[in-house]
């Protein structure tokens, strides 16, 4: 069969919000909704949900097909880069999707399996890397650069001039705030910015940090 198979991978709540995005973009090219599914090894083969079928991993690898996609809705960025490297492994290749009304201006590159929600924009002169997410209502301003594996939940602010590493984790509603040309605002690999934080300085890698202005948070 030369049929392409197309996958979401992760049932959970993020992967069900994605589920539309994949449908739409598909229908858009003429691809029927059979050959979409879920992907998710905590659930059993063969069930319905949303409208698509669910199987695990190796069932899918299974599937009669010449070529295969998956997009990664796993929340869990360490999780998402093994699953990467797994697909990787067994030619299934990365799968980009974008909500037919997110905004993207001038000079953006985007790297591989990025999943870009409802309203999401991406202004100008930006550089994002393999496998991020950006949820609902979320912006990325001019000349930002941000890293693989980074996530932001809904409605970050991401203004201009900032640098986020590898791995970082931007909480709901958090804000982020403008860096200077030659000099940008970073936040560094693996750092977490709480939900509602407005961050006004450098965050150090693997810290957490929270509150307004946003502060380490202790570990007690």
């Amino acid at each position: 069969m030369s049929e392409t198979l197309y996958a979401v991978y992760g049932a959970s709540g993020f992967g069900r919000e994605v589920m539309p995005l994949a449908r739409a973009q598909l229908r858009s090219i003429g691809v029927p909704d059979s050959r979409l599914v879920f992907v998710d090894d905590a659930a059993g083969d063969g069930e319905m949900l949303n409208g698509q079928r669910v199987m695990r991993y190796e069932t899918f690898l299974a599937e009669p097909a010449t070529i295969r996609y998956a997009a990664l809705a796993i929340a869990n960025d360490v999780v998402r880069e093994k699953l990467a490297d797994q697909l990787r492994t067994d030619a299934v290749s990365p799968w980009s999707l974008a909500a037919s009304n997110v905004v993207v201006l001038d000079d953006v590159e985007v790297g591989e399996g990025a999943l870009l929600c409802p309203f999401v924009t991406l202004t100008s002169n930006i550089r994002i890397g393999r496998q991020f997410h950006a949820n609902i209502y979320s912006y990325v301003a001019h000349d930002c650069v941000i890293g693989d594996f980074v996530t932001f939940a809904p409605s970050v602010k991401c203004n201009g001039n900032v640098r986020i590493e590898d791995h970082a984790y931007i909480g709901t509603g958090a804000v982020i705030k403008q860096g200077k040309p030659g000099q940008p605002l970073v936040i560094g690999r693996g750092a977490v910015v709480g939900m509602g934080a407005v961050v006004t300085k450098d965050v150090p890698a693997g810290a957490t940090v929270v509150g307004n202005p946003a502060r380490i948070m202790n570990k007690d």
